[in-house]
């Protein structure tokens, strides 16, 4: 009995006592997944992180977006509004002397010295105008261009050479920067 008793003893303790290799095992697969459960809670943190700090990079960016486009807008209307102040500035001086010419024109006996003042104040107007970019098209014994000439009127021809020349100007076109701002009417030889 006493073997008996020793065999049940020994089983328990074998039971009891746990298989070294298989423990071992076990601890160690456990170990390495908790390694690997804190590698990937790292690895969602750090992401996490990075896409709130691209979210509040966006958001910043897209609010410097909108201070610049709202600022465009107000410079645009500015420009819009006071575009022309300059222009206008400088043209004072002409209207200045165009009424210092009428006040004249109404006192004045001497019509040749008023002549003269209109032809001057004429050609401080035009050389502003050069001054802006602004030349006449030319228009005396040109062929006609619709580009540059609008026809009124198709007259007949005194010379076989003026047809289809422009042979009177009715009202002065005119380009600015070489883009036509107004074309030239013209009559034109038939």
């Amino acid at each position: 009995m006493k073997d008996k008793e020793n065999e049940e003893i020994e089983e328990e303790v074998k039971q009891e006592t746990p298989n070294t290799e298989e423990d071992v095992e076990t601890a160690e697969t456990e170990v390495a997944e908790e390694t690997e459960e804190e590698t990937i809670e790292q690895q969602l943190e750090k992401a996490n992180e990075k896409i709130a700090e691209m979210d509040d990079k966006y958001l910043r960016l897209m609010a410097e977006f909108d201070n610049y486009r709202r600022r465009v807008i107000k410079e645009k209307a500015e420009l819009i509004l006071n575009g022309g102040e300059k222009v206008l500035k400088d043209l004072l001086p002409v209207i200045d002397d165009l009424e210092r010419a009428q006040q004249d024109i109404a006192t004045s006996t001497d019509m040749e010295g008023v002549k003269t003042g209109v032809d001057l104040i004429i050609k401080k107007f035009v050389d502003y105008l050069k001054a802006q970019g602004v030349e006449e098209i030319e228009t005396k014994d040109q062929a006609f261009d619709d580009n540059l000439h609008e026809a009124i009127a198709m007259i007949p021809s005194p010379t076989e050479e003026l047809k289809g020349k422009i042979i009177d100007c009715t009202k002065k076109g005119y380009t600015m920067n070489g883009k036509v701002i107004r074309h030239a009417q013209v009559a034109v030889g038939g």
